[in-house]
């Protein structure tokens, strides 16, 4: 299992505002059923098999080319663990317990 954390960045568009490209990858992340998502105000956490998440990266990186913008900066933070099985919430409630201990 692993989690990331995923931004993708449309340079070269018209406008300051990121939206329509982010709410483009919302769509395209609803409409899979292989990787966890949560959209956060910085990016988007995912979890999923490693394999899966990353042909999902692939295919999220392009949306913005697919819009007309000409550039694309993507960035991905991959945690993978091998010796137990780690969702999101995991990892916040791992933090969330020493907090209160």
């Amino acid at each position: 299992m692993a989690t990331a954390d995923l931004t993708v960045i449309a340079l070269g568009r018209p406008d300051a505002s990121a939206s329509v490209y982010i709410a483009e990858i919302q769509r395209r992340l609803a409409r899979q059923d292989k990787v966890g998502y949560r959209m956060h105000a910085m990016g988007t956490s995912l979890e999923g098999e490693t394999a899966d998440v990353l042909a999902l990266v692939g295919e999220l990186h392009a949306v913005p080319f697919e819009q007309g913008v000409p550039r694309v900066y993507t960035v991905l933070k991959l945690d993978e663990r091998r010796d137990k099985p780690q969702t999101l919430d995991d990892k916040v409630a791992s933090v969330e317990r020493r907090l209160r201990g």
